[in-house]
């Protein structure tokens, strides 16, 4: 998967200090962007801050060379192995290699994030730059809090790759900054990509089965009986992975009750999840599982084989993030016409109108705080927010970068195309739920996996569901070991 964060991440759940409706209006003006961003295991315990005392010396500050990179010494880059590939970072490292000759880069990329670096961290040998995203993703709340990340300032105040008149934090999309954010005015995390969430169909199937895209959910469960009648399903998603399903229930939670519902669950208030707008589509959604309406064995599907079922037209509906076009291209049949819409909403007493969907930054990249050459790893970054990088990684993964611009002479893929449209229906009804980054071991292996999971495989009924979840929410709001975070 891309960044199934992810973080994934989008525009009203902002961090402190940025007004939601001024985020959401920016953040509606942006273009398409993709991963993410998600996360599963708490990351190292122990404190950081303060560096190693390994430190590469620091280079000569230049024109060229704006935050003064030691050009001798080494870089290591770390890269999620996911949906986005690792050849648009390849093609990054070798412009880092061509501006720094005499360096040595070492490359490598995994989907074991956590597993592979947490040990690192604790021993105070991180790598220099990190894209920490998929299903091992370390959790960023966690590395803020025990100060285990390097501040990015230096890196958003730098001059950009292309206009030294323009800092790099002035090339960047509506959000990209506060995003990195979780208290006060310090970046702690670039999102290099930008995801549309949402959910994911095939334009020719819904044609076949003469049906409009539904808007109310009982023209989602007709929808859904229609497939049934031709033999295929109405939806499926990751079931080993359910924490996916957010990506089309948060925002509808959202649709029915308000931004404020999805707030609420992001501060850990009490009794967050008993809100009726998320009873009522928990309820929803265990419908689709009642009815027979989720492909059969998805509870036991990974993100690719439930793409690939989704590909094959085995289903209609996937809830997924915009990486999903390009990490499922070898599956998708030419016509397919990949299309994303916004999450269908009950009925009319909704408090937000259809189009409501959720889009953030995505595919976190972080410099720890112990890097030998956290310089080289801005510098890695500064490169990739480059115009000729931000249009590579578009043209090859099908998703948008945080630079603004980037899009001259590519052709849109469907999906992106779609995407676009997506947030042009939006408009300034976009939601970024802050749990998967602020809270990853509740968003990811309660809420996801011990409660959503479980209520969708139907060994849960959705007040089950629901007070199960609010306790772990609960649980989390009263670990004193863990940093917690509010919209302001």
């Amino acid at each position: 998967m891309g960044s199934t964060s992810a973080e994934p991440t989008g525009t009203t759940g902002h961090p402190a200090g940025v007004g939601r409706r001024d985020l959401i209006r920016r953040s509606a003006a942006l273009g398409l962007i993709s991963v993410p961003t998600m996360s599963f295991l708490s990351a190292c315990a122990s404190g950081g801050g303060g560096g190693g005392e390994d430190k590469a010396e620091a280079g000569k500050k230049t024109a060229e060379n704006p935050l003064g990179v030691n050009g001798s010494a080494q870089l290591e880059f770390v890269l999620f192995d996911g949906g986005f590939g690792k050849e648009y970072a390849e093609d990054a490292v070798r412009i880092y290699e061509k501006d720094f000759p005499d360096a040595t880069v070492e490359f490598s990329a995994t989907q074991k994030i956590q597993s592979t670096l947490q040990p690192r961290f604790n021993q105070g040998t991180p790598p220099d730059l990190i894209d920490n995203s998929g299903a091992e993703q370390m959790d960023m709340g966690v590395l803020v809090g025990k100060n285990q990340l390097a501040d990015l300032t230096p890196l958003l105040d730098a001059p950009s790759y292309d206009d030294p008149a323009r800092k790099v934090r002035d090339t960047l999309r509506p959000g990209i900054v506060e995003m990195g954010r979780f208290d006060g005015e310090k970046v702690w995390i670039l999102y290099y990509a930008y995801t549309v969430y949402g959910v994911w169909y095939s334009q020719k199937a819904l044609d076949s089965l003469d049906a409009e895209y539904p808007k109310t959910w009982d023209e989602m469960l007709a929808v859904c009986a229609k497939a049934k009648k031709k033999g295929m399903a109405g939806w499926t998603y990751a079931g080993k992975y359910p924490y996916y399903i957010p990506f089309s229930l948060y925002p509808m939670i959202a649709k029915v009750g308000g931004t404020e519902v999805l707030d609420a669950i992001d501060n850990l208030e009490p009794n967050a999840w008993k809100h009726p707008a998320v009873k009522a589509c928990f309820e929803a959604y265990y419908e689709l599982y009642r009815k027979g309406y989720v492909l059969k064995g998805t509870p036991g599907l990974d993100h690719i084989q439930s793409q690939t079922a989704w590909a094959k037209g085995d289903a209609l509906f996937l809830p997924n993030g915009s990486w999903v076009e390009n990490e499922s291209a070898k599956v998708i049949p030419a016509d397919f016409q990949v299309t994303v819409s916004a999450p269908t909403g009950l009925d009319a007493s909704d408090k937000l109108p259809f189009g409501t969907i959720w889009a953030s930054g995505g595919e976190p990249f972080i410099v720890p705080a112990k890097a030998r050459n956290g310089t080289g790893g801005m510098e890695q970054l500064r490169i990739m927010l480059s115009e000729a990088s931000s249009r590579n990684f578009t043209s090859k993964v099908k998703s948008l970068t945080a630079y603004d611009g980037g899009t001259d002479g590519i052709e849109l893929t469907p999906g992106l195309k779609a995407g676009v449209a997506a947030l042009g229906l939006a408009g300034e009804n976009v939601v970024n739920p802050r749990i998967q980054d602020w809270y990853v071991k509740l968003q990811k292996e309660q809420i996801g996996v011990g409660g959503l999971g479980e209520m969708m495989a139907g060994r849960l009924t959705p007040a089950e569901a629901v007070k199960k979840i609010q306790g772990y929410a609960d649980d989390a709001a009263k670990d004193t070991s863990i940093k917690h975070y509010k919209h302001q």
